[in-house]
């Protein structure tokens, strides 16, 4: 008789967006449990859920103390769970739902976005021992403080993935609303291709570039701890992408995808004294308000002074503006500057390892389109740039083509709502 594997199975907000989809997934759960599997299924909250619990919370109150966010926002993972396991018992699945707090997730405090430290799982595994389908609240768990918390945008692939490394699952399925992960946005590129396999390294850069199929923390949990994690669709059910540590071999393009990304500002500190401990203020503060910085430029020193300017999330600027602002006072600059209307276009891919003149060709691939680079970041496998926002699709189809990853076909599936 085969050994028993254990998947670990998780379905996004569309997924689950409405009864009939609840019922759909049940059925695959079902299917996998009958094929002799263990199943844990990490749900998120129905469709717009969670935007609507903010929203209210907006309507209602101006002060929204953390902990009460916390408290309103995971309530729409719960009440997913819970009709999971109704859908399973009218299937004859015997199911049982647990929070993150009862499933042990054991988190920081930084409520909003907490992170895992540790997945305890005690209880999971006995109803796993006891041959029932566990099915385990995503995007919350508990913290060292005894308090719930939520891990902030894409918590629910994390909590997926560190319960199937807490479980030595066999594979993390993530269903969602695209059917894998593709060379680029088929939204910007009609002739972008699905990837059968992509290794971990390049998933992480993908997912740091701006890719929003897989969530970074939750494919740092994977290679960190060697979880397979299976992309694919919840409403086809075709194999999608799988993301191993498996190396790539060498008839592959050199470049498995063009990430975009429009969610980043660009801020510029005009005229910073050029002098030690300077960048030290600017961005000690930022980190210490959670803000996370992402390409830094710092142009040549002339006449005592320099110019310093980086990237970071549009949604934590107005936490950012008034730390900026405060440093620019205390050290003398001339003055602070943003803009919110730019592009990060990236390449990459574990080719370029051996492949010299990426570079170079992106470049030339950029200047023959006319678009104008403003910052350039690189590391062993990505090359990312920040340009206009008008240039994007102009300059991520005609790098799609330069490096030879166009599929030959426009993209026909159903495309994912833009969140």
């Amino acid at each position: 008789m085969d050994p028993v594997a254990l998947i670990v199975q998780k379905y996004g907000g569309t997924s689950v967006a409405d009864p009939d989809r609840m019922r759909a997934v049940a059925e695959n759960v079902a299917f996998t449990r009958r094929h002799g599997n263990d199943v844990v299924v990490v749900p998120s909250a129905m469709g717009k859920t969670t935007d609507n619990l903010i929203k209210l919370a907006n309507d209602v109150s101006k002060t929204q103390p953390g902990r009460e966010m916390d408290m309103l926002i995971t309530t729409g993972e719960r009440i997913s769970m819970s009709l999971l396991c109704m859908a399973l018992a009218d299937l004859g699945i015997e199911a049982v739902s647990f929070t993150g707090s009862q499933a042990g997730i054991i988190t920081d405090s930084m409520h909003g976005k907490a992170k895992i430290l540790e997945v305890k799982g005690d209880r999971v595994r006995e109803a796993l021992a006891a041959g029932k389908v566990c099915v385990v609240a995503g995007f919350q768990g508990i913290s060292i403080e005894k308090e719930i918390t939520s891990l902030g945008r894409g918590g629910s692939d994390t909590t997926a993935v560190a319960l199937a490394a807490s479980l030595a699952a066999d594979s993390c399925e993530i269903y969602t609303d695209v059917t894998g992960v593709f060379s680029a946005d088929p939204r910007i590129v009609p002739q972008a291709r699905k990837l059968a396999r992509v290794n971990f390294d390049e998933m992480l850069e993908m997912a740091g570039a701006g890719s929003r199929v897989l969530a970074l923390r939750s494919v740092e949990f994977a290679r960190n701890h060697n979880v397979p994690v299976h992309v694919r669709s919840a409403f086809t059910w075709e194999p999608g992408t799988w993301v191993t540590d498996q190396e790539r071999s060498m008839e592959e393009p050199i470049i498995s995808g063009v990430v975009t990304d429009t969610t980043e500002s660009k801020v510029t500190i005009v005229a910073v004294p050029d002098r030690p401990g300077i960048a030290a203020a600017l961005f000690e503060g930022l980190a210490a308000a959670n803000v996370n910085v992402d390409m830094i430029v710092q142009n040549t020193s002339q006449d005592g002074t320099t110019d310093i300017s980086f990237t970071m999330p549009k949604a934590d600027m107005a936490t950012a503006e008034s730390i900026v602002g405060r440093v620019a006072a205390e050290i003398g600059a001339r003055g602070v500057s943003h803009d919110s209307d730019i592009a990060k276009i990236s390449l990459v891919g574990a080719g370029m390892k051996t492949s010299p003149g990426i570079a170079a060709k992106m470049f030339r691939t950029l200047a023959d389109e006319s678009v104008n680079i403003e910052m350039i970041s690189t590391s062993t496998i990505r090359i990312s740039v920040v340009t206009a926002a008008s240039g994007l699709e102009r300059a991520a189809r005609a790098l799609h083509t330069a490096f030879g990853l166009d599929s030959g076909q426009a993209y026909s599936a159903p495309l994912p709502e833009r969140k």
